[in-house]
């Protein structure tokens, strides 16, 4: 049996860091601060110097107005979803091996934080599942970091939101922080409903690497 690869960030070298964890292959992280540069700032420059060669490569002004669009779309989503507290997004792409097409299935893993009344960590977990209005299979659990309760929501956007109408599947784990003052919410959003037992073994198993310490001992 091959031993999977384990590839380190840098940003496990971030003495700010509050939260360690390991995402399992096939998800790629999204530089949020690059992406949502100010104007006029360095890190602005260096996304326009990336994103050159990329509008040079459209065939004409429209499809090039349309890519830019396109860009600008995805950054207001992923402003959006700073403004509620998300730390971290991942772009998760694998292969369909159960279904008959074979095809691609495209998810979505953030991880946002949320503050809390003080309170004992397990009272804080109690709270997120009996608080958790229109989830589904509530679970209270012990992990390596501590209690977490999990989750389900099955999200349909109104037709005048513009929004796909697409069920969407949001699997959820709550992580109540020692400081017993916020917890940090990990959700897999994924429009492969069918494939919800699956997603449910990789957010677990993300869980299960899941901190609040760090494990190297190296950002200290």
């Amino acid at each position: 049996m091959n031993s999977a690869a384990i590839t380190v960030h840098e940003s496990v070298m971030d003495p700010q860091a509050e939260l360690w964890f390991a995402e399992p292959a096939g998800f790629l992280a999204l530089p949020l601060a690059a992406l949502l540069a100010e104007p006029a700032t360095s890190a602005a420059d260096a996304l326009s110097v990336i994103a050159a060669p990329l509008l040079a490569s459209a065939p004409d002004e429209m499809a090039r107005q349309q890519l830019v669009a396109l860009v600008a779309s995805g950054q207001q989503a992923l402003g959006a979803l700073c403004g509620f507290g998300t730390v971290h997004c991942s772009i998760g792409l694998h292969r369909d091996d159960v279904g008959p097409v074979r095809a691609p299935l495209l998810s979505l893993f953030t991880i946002s934080w949320r503050d809390t009344n003080v309170a004992p960590r397990g009272v804080t977990a109690a709270r997120a599942a009996t608080a958790a209005d229109g989830h589904t299979r509530i679970a209270f659990e012990e992990v390596p970091c501590g209690p977490a309760v999990f989750s389900e929501t099955t999200v349909r956007y109104a037709a005048e939101s513009g929004l796909p109408q697409h069920p969407l599947l949001q699997i959820h784990a709550h992580l109540p922080h020692p400081d017993c003052k916020r917890l940090a919410v990990l959700t897999i959003s994924a429009v492969a409903v069918s494939r919800r037992e699956e997603y449910r073994a990789v957010l677990r198993g993300i869980v299960g690497t899941v901190r609040f310490e760090d494990p190297l001992g190296v950002a200290s």
